[in-house]
């Protein structure tokens, strides 16, 4: 029997799964690797609160391309949202650990087709720690010392954790009071409030985070440092539709074109009160091909002139959210600064931060409790800390794009290019690990295109027999 390996369980892992399993007609096996506590969530929508909500309206998150009203069809049916009007349901932002319950009721589904078809599930609950490839099949190595034989393996591992700040005292590093890992509720509860709060990084998970703060009883004070400070909007025109900008789009068009053309339509809308919103939200369908047809040079020139430009026109949150952040700050609360962290020292009592103050150009200390690192998910594999993907790259079994955004992969078949350029047979990757190759893709509109396509692909329609797992 065939056997079909997927390294991580998030929506990614599980879409692509769940699409395998509807597409082949003949029984073969699907292995998932996955930690229990985020199968078929993810860190995404695993959150540890329920006022962590989606940035994106519920009437644009089914996880089927085919289906665009599925999530919505499954939230009608719930007890709490029975009679409430879909319209008002499609332009909401719901609750992440919402999804998350539709995802796992999507796999069930899953597990009760895969059944009928003779299609065997295996889940294992443990990390990869190696890989290696031959010339028809995908070894994988498990930190229990077994390893698994398959025919095919997809490398749906999501995002890493953020970056250890670049500080003098990297001893900091191992502090109770430092938290690499804002995902997880270890960084919000049992704070202090008779001292402030420390969060590097002004973005989603900022947000995220000093609600967490918030619901778990903090009530001190919150500094929140990043080299740009807060710059997030939030949504004002949702749902509306603009055509004009794609009327002009051009095959091939030089970046210096594409934000002479951008630039133009934000001027546009803005003369009738509304946000530039709509014309991003219009060239979202283009971004992978335009983002493929720029040479090297001009993705390097949007990476240093225009990528936190296009993070704050593309990354919104909700506009009660938006409020929230601004009272805070407006109560003397929260605190934004844009800067960089200079060194962080941890005494007995209380932590000392040194950081330059951008705005008013000198260095400045401040004394907290805690660091909760928020500066957003590790792209560079180099960087990364006991991963089996370090370790292939040091192997050359795979490769980084020039920017080090994620790893080097044919962008149709999703096949992982090794350190020659050369496509492997049995390897592939989707997800965030195709953010150097596409640039947009970690939203579920791309996800569950990705998982949908390389189904398509490697779908089981007639008898195949491989491999073993070897103890």
């Amino acid at each position: 029997m065939k056997k079909i390996g997927v390294v991580g369980g998030g929506f990614t892992g599980t879409m692509t799964a769940v699409q395998l399993i509807g597409k082949s007609s003949h029984p073969f096996e699907i292995i998932i690797i996955n930690d229990k506590e985020t199968l078929n969530k993810g860190t995404a929508y695993n959150p540890y609160s329920e006022k962590h909500l989606l940035n994106v309206t519920a009437g644009k998150m089914s996880a089927y391309p085919d289906n665009p009203q599925h999530f919505l069809n499954w939230v009608i049916k719930r007890d709490n949202f029975v009679g409430t009007d879909i319209t008002l349901l499609e332009n909401s932002f719901l609750p992440r650990l919402l999804y998350g319950e539709y995802l796992c009721s999507i796999w069930e589904d899953a597990k009760k087709l895969a059944e009928t078809k003779r299609i065997k599930i295996t889940l294992i609950h443990s990390l990869v720690t190696d890989l290696d490839v031959s010339e028809d099949a995908v070894i994988l190595s498990l930190d229990d010392k077994s390893k698994l034989i398959v025919d095919d393996c997809i490398l749906a591992t999501g995002n890493h954790i953020p970056r250890n700040p670049a500080i003098k005292n990297v001893n900091f590093y191992k502090s109770n009071n430092y938290f690499q890992n804002p995902w997880k509720i270890e960084s919000v509860i049992h704070v202090n409030s008779k001292l402030p709060v420390l969060i590097i990084g002004n973005g989603l998970t900022m947000v995220d985070t000093i609600f967490g703060l918030l619901e778990q009883g903090f009530d001190g004070e919150i500094y929140a440092i990043s080299p740009n400070g807060f710059n997030i909007l939030p949504h004002r025109n949702n749902g509306l539709k603009y055509s004009k900008l794609n009327e002009e789009l051009k095959d091939n068009m030089t970046i210096y074109e594409l934000v002479k053309l951008v630039n133009k339509h934000i001027k546009s809308v803005r003369k009738y009160g509304l946000s530039a919103e709509s014309v991003i939200d219009s060239l979202r369908i283009h971004t992978q091909k335009i983002w493929q047809t720029f040479s090297h040079l001009e993705k390097e020139l949007f990476m240093s002139r225009l990528r936190h430009l296009w993070g704050v026109a593309r990354h919104r949150i909700p506009l009660h959210s938006h409020d929230k952040i601004q009272q805070l700050r407006i109560d003397g609360k929260l605190h934004i600064k844009s800067g960089k962290i200079i060194d962080i020292l941890e005494s007995q009592d209380f932590i000392t931060v040194e950081y330059f103050d951008k705005k008013k150009n000198e260095e400045k200390t401040i004394n907290i409790s805690r660091v909760i690192n928020c500066t957003g998910p590790e792209s560079n594999l180099t960087n990364l800390e006991n991963s089996f993907l370090k370790n292939c790259l040091s192997k050359r079994i795979l490769t980084q794009d020039h920017l080090n955004l994620g790893i080097d992969a044919d962008p149709e078949s999703f096949q992982i290019k090794n350190g020659e350029g050369k496509p492997h047979d049995h390897l592939y990757t989707i997800g965030s690990n195709l953010k150097g190759v596409l640039w947009e893709s970690t939203a579920v509109n791309e996800l569950r295109d990705q998982a949908e396509r390389l189904s398509e692909k490697l779908k089981v329609t007639d008898s195949k027999v491989r491999s073993e797992v070897v103890v």
